[in-house]
């Protein structure tokens, strides 16, 4: 099964026509994909930022207000961790829904091992009491990519109904050589878990220890606070004041150094690591940082960013509403302002939209369109035709 399959018949399975969703804002678009096809009215759960515009985690207090004030939501749906690496209190967060009889779904993509870490295993979702789980095992297992695992718990899901919504999202030929790769990544874990984390762990340990001393590069789990809790497997080295930003630090790393990275952003990368990766890439990373850090300039402290989303948009219609809107044209995003967006805005990793269909494009919305085109950043929209975006004109 692929994540986004799982995603897709998760919701399905929870909600009907028209039910309120309570969903984190930096969920990925499958997550929308389901509000869109489901017809689903979301509510969005927004976490901060830190001052390098990564997203926290979702805070107890915040699921217990939106809870609070909309009483009819069916179900919630966040994701931990985050690409970041970033784990929310899911233990907290799913007693607070629970006390209100609401489901939840948790987008555990990036947190297939966290189960196997003896380090990060009492934040995994199912032990947090989460209804539902998505994992992808290609992301930090060895497996395929396209595997992927859905589990559910508890006496708030239908087992029938899971299995019914699968039956509408998955293909009806599967693929043996995917399901192979499953039993294959759940046989090594049987049989040499605690060997490999173990010396993954030790790997982290010294990448992180050698690391330490940078003195204009930092590295997001050397400088995290003591209350936050950062899967360190992946590794956010951060270039924010230096005079060079995210994509620069890749095109280096890539082209010098011979390393390729998951995901460059404008202040900040992202380096996937797992138990598959030996002890010599481990020493390589570290080796090129240190060297990259003796040749970049520190610049002058930029103004630190306000703790908040970055953006949240106006709504004006719900994201199926849009379909019928028969008033569709293109035009180019600066001509957008004040605009209602048929489509979804996003970068790609992480495909997280920026703005969905039925959200109003203002001046911050274009402002962070041109930060990424600043940096490099590759911009995406449903059409596929960024410059240009789909808009609903005079509707």
């Amino acid at each position: 099964m692929e994540l986004l399959v799982g995603i897709l018949a998760g919701i399905t399975a929870m909600t009907n026509k028209n039910d309120k969703i309570l969903i984190a804002r930096n969920s990925h678009k499958s997550v929308y994909n389901a509000v869109e096809i489901n017809s689903l009215v979301p509510i969005y759960l927004y976490p901060k930022q830190d001052e390098y515009g990564i997203n926290k985690e979702i805070e107890p207090k915040d699921v217990k207000e939106k809870l609070e004030n909309n009483k009819d939501i069916k179900l919630l749906v966040i994701t931990s961790p985050t690409y970041e690496g970033v784990i929310s209190n899911i233990k907290e967060i799913v007693e607070i829904a629970h006390s209100y009889n609401v489901p939840v779904l948790v987008d555990e993509a990036h947190g297939a091992h966290l189960n196997f870490d003896r380090k990060l295993k009492e934040f995994e979702a199912l032990k947090g009491g989460a209804d539902i789980v998505v994992q992808s095992l290609h992301k930090t297992l060895p497996s395929l990519t396209q595997t992927a695992l859905l589990h559910i718990q508890g006496n708030m899901v239908q087992e029938n109904e899971i299995y019914n919504a699968l039956s509408i999202f998955e293909t009806s030929s599967p693929s043996y050589i995917l399901m192979a790769s499953i039993d294959n990544c759940l046989n090594i874990l049987e049989k040499d878990r605690e060997k490999l984390f173990k010396a993954y762990n030790e790997n982290l340990e010294k990448f992180y220890e050698k690391t330490k001393n940078l003195e204009k590069l930092k590295i997001l789990g050397q400088v995290i606070t003591k209350n936050d809790i950062q899967d360190m497997g992946k590794i956010v080295v951060i270039t924010k004041n230096t005079n060079i930003n995210g994509k620069k630090l890749a095109e280096t790393l890539r082209e010098k150094y011979k390393i390729e990275v998951e995901m460059a952003y404008t202040d900040y990368i992202i380096a996937m690591t797992s138990i598959c990766d030996k002890k010599e890439n481990f020493e390589k990373f570290a080796d090129a940082l240190i060297k990259i850090d003796k040749e970049v300039q520190k610049i002058e402290e930029k103004e630190i960013k306000s703790q908040e989303f970055y953006i949240i948009p106006k709504k004006e219609m719900e994201i199926y509403e849009t379909k019928k809107s028969k008033n569709k044209i293109k035009t180019i995003y600066k001509k957008a302002e004040g605009k209602i967006s048929n489509e979804y805005i996003f970068v790609y990793p992480p495909g997280i939209p920026y703005i969905t269909p039925g959200e109003v494009i203002d001046k911050n919305v274009i402002s962070k369109i041109e930060e990424f085109m600043k940096n490099g950043i590759e911009i995406r929209t449903t059409s596929n035709s960024f410059p240009e975006i789909e808009i609903i004109e005079n509707d």
